[in-house]
């Protein structure tokens, strides 16, 4: 069996070894810039399926949106778990492979095997009640979001009522691991150093690994007092619903909600802001904006700009025909939703300009391992990115679009930093410069009157913050802080 694949010539689907087809590098410098023309040239290579390069460590690429549809909705073809990778069982994968440690880290995502099912069965009832609108853990969670936004939005103003702010340092980041600390249950601001810790991991600089050790261990002593003292946060409705779980197996569960959540929904709300301030060239984000319909400007940039641009891997359960070749049992298959996005098969049938987004979209995965904190990360980001533009009433991008930072990795891609010039709106018969307290502001002229009238009136329930002190004294707080720049 063969096929012709663009200038390659005949691509063999005959089994050829992973190893033997001397895959590409595909961290390279054109991915860190361009990842969609390295996309496209692994298409035009190979087809819907390509061979790469992970930092030394060969692996298939999955690039077709039908093929990656797939692979994602096979639990039992195309399994997850560590033990299903031929190479690392017969020790082939370098022992200081840069990944390896995200990876070993077994997790509700990364896990395989028996273990999974139950303890699926336990995020989703753990996760329920903070996603469930009708729950009151989930009206507290969003004033919780609500509260936090205004935090750092008076926080950023104290430079004045008009200047320059990096939104992703300044906001996008800090939110949802501040609202993840809420749900893990960190008494005050005690969890701001394992936030810190946290962004030292997600950044995988040169302190990565011994932030990586304090944040588990730090995990680990929060999943003791829970424990003991149960409350009404994630950890405790996680045991309630798994108690057989090890001290160690939470602290790894609670990392996976503190990093891959947080990293998420910051990128999201990054790239949905500038989306909606640069206009993207045909109006429809904003229009989608103006209309109070948040979650649809975000699917529509999901559909662009995925967070998560790679899964982690998969496994084939056994030799498998996959694109122009078979994939040999025990080999790494990455699926690559942003690649998905761009497939001509699939891109070709979404109306660009719709504001009416589609739902087919690979952001949060598919099938029965589809993302079980989709529902949270949507409403944690669809409310900070409504804050900002009822407490902003301006807001314009300091660089171009196409010349604002990025940073890649195997996983993620989003902004480095997100420079913006600000006007806050003015609280009534007091100056913007003035402003200091985090108290709801009218709404800016980027939102209509309409959309206010709509809007549900607040809940009643308040979240306890930390007093203004302690807040003061938390190395996050010292960071930020730290980060004013005065007006322009």
């Amino acid at each position: 069996m063969e096929s012709q694949v663009g200038g390659s010539g005949s691509v063999g689907a005959d089994g050829t070894g992973l190893e033997e087809l001397t895959p590409q590098p595909l961290l390279t410098r054109d991915y860190e810039t361009r990842p969609s023309l390295v996309y496209e040239r692994l298409r035009q290579q190979h087809g819907p399926v390509a061979p790469v390069d992970l930092l030394g460590v060969p692996a298939w690429l999955v690039l077709g949106y039908r093929e990656a549809l797939r692979v994602l909705q096979d639990d039992d073809g195309w399994p997850k778990g560590l033990e299903n990778w031929r190479a690392r069982t017969a020790g082939e994968v370098p022992a200081d492979w840069p990944l390896g440690p995200s990876l070993e880290v077994n997790h509700v995502l990364i896990q395989g095997g028996p273990g999974y099912k139950p303890l699926r069965t336990a995020w989703d009832a753990a996760l329920k009640p903070f996603q469930d609108p009708a729950h009151p853990q989930a009206k507290r969670l969003k004033a919780a979001v609500t509260a936090y936004a205004d935090e750092l939005i008076t926080l950023v103003g104290q430079g004045g009522g008009t200047g320059v702010a990096d939104l992703s340092a300044q906001f996008s980041r800090p939110l949802p691991l501040m609202v993840a600390s809420h749900l893990l249950g960190f008494p005050g601001s005690q969890g701001d150093d394992a936030l810190m810790d946290m962004w030292r991991v997600l950044d995988a600089g040169p302190d990565a690994e011994p932030a990586l050790e304090r944040l588990l261990a730090t995990l680990a002593e929060l999943a003791a007092v829970k424990l003991k003292e149960p409350g009404d946060d994630f950890p405790s409705h996680l045991l309630a619903a798994h108690p057989d779980l090890s001290l160690d197996e939470l602290a790894r569960e609670l990392f996976m909600l503190l990093g891959m959540t947080s990293d998420h929904v910051g990128i999201l709300m990054s790239n949905t802001v500038v989306e909606v301030i640069s206009g993207d060239g045909d109006g429809g984000v904003r229009a989608s904006l103006s209309a109070g319909m948040i979650r649809e400007t975000m699917n529509r940039v999901v559909m662009r700009k995925p967070p998560l641009v790679n899964f982690v891997p998969r496994f084939a359960a056994e030799d498998t025909p996959l694109g122009n070749y078979t994939i040999r049992a025990g080999d790494p298959v990455w699926v690559s939703s942003a690649a998905a996005h761009a497939d001509p098969l699939f891109a070709d049938h979404v109306a660009p300009s719709s504001t009416i987004s589609t739902r087919a979209h690979l952001s949060w995965g598919a099938g029965a391992r589809q993302c079980p904190a989709r529902e949270l990360a949507s409403t944690v980001a669809a409310v900070g990115v409504g804050r900002l533009f009822e407490r902003f009433s301006h807001l314009d991008l300091a660089l171009p679009a196409d010349q604002l930072p990025w940073r890649s990795s195997p996983f993620m891609r989003g902004l480095r930093s997100l420079p913006v010039r600000y006007e806050l709106a003015p609280m009534p018969g007091r100056p913007a410069a003035a402003e200091r307290s985090p108290a709801p502001r009218p709404a800016s002229a980027q939102l209509t009157a309409a959309d206010t009238a709509a809007r549900p009136a607040p809940e009643p329930t308040v979240p306890v913050l930390p007093d203004q002190a302690t807040r003061q004294r938390s190395s996050l707080w010292r960071y930020l802080t730290g980060l004013i720049r005065a007006g322009r």
